[in-house]
């Protein structure tokens, strides 16, 4: 039995990963992964905090990007594109008991369109299941 609530369709508060300490333990000690334009790290964590399989965190380097507005634009496209897709990971793993954490870094030095945004997270949680199934 599963102890996840159910998947909406919004990015609620509970799905972003916000915590000082749960995101140092991310980059201390998850995977890493690369899939172009993206810098992927994930953790397994044994318990669930909030009740959802997945929290994310998203991040635009300021060296990239010199303008608030422009890495602001961009995170915002990648909520999107998760969150429209996220339901591929969600029903991966509803059977699962414990928690994953996930940091998407975008290193592209230029702004992309949506469309570029989806078919990259497409290919990114793709590679995630394969990944998280070894």
């Amino acid at each position: 039995m599963s102890i996840f609530v159910t998947m909406n369709q919004g990015l609620t508060k509970q799905e972003r990963l916000y915590k000082k300490k749960e995101i140092g333990l991310l980059f201390e000690e998850g995977e890493s992964s690369f899939s172009y334009p993206y810098k992927v790290k994930w953790y397994e964590t044994d318990i669930p905090q909030n009740g959802v399989p997945v929290q994310i965190l998203i991040s635009v380097s300021k060296r990239s990007f010199k303008k608030a507005v422009s890495r602001n634009n961009i995170k915002r496209l990648i909520k999107e594109a998760y969150r429209t897709q996220k339901h591929k990971l969600w029903d991966m793993l509803k059977d699962r008991e414990n928690q994953i954490h996930i940091a998407i870094i975008y290193i592209d030095k230029v702004e992309n369109d949506f469309a570029f945004h989806q078919k990259a997270i497409d290919k990114l949680l793709r590679k995630m299941i394969v990944e998280l199934k070894k």
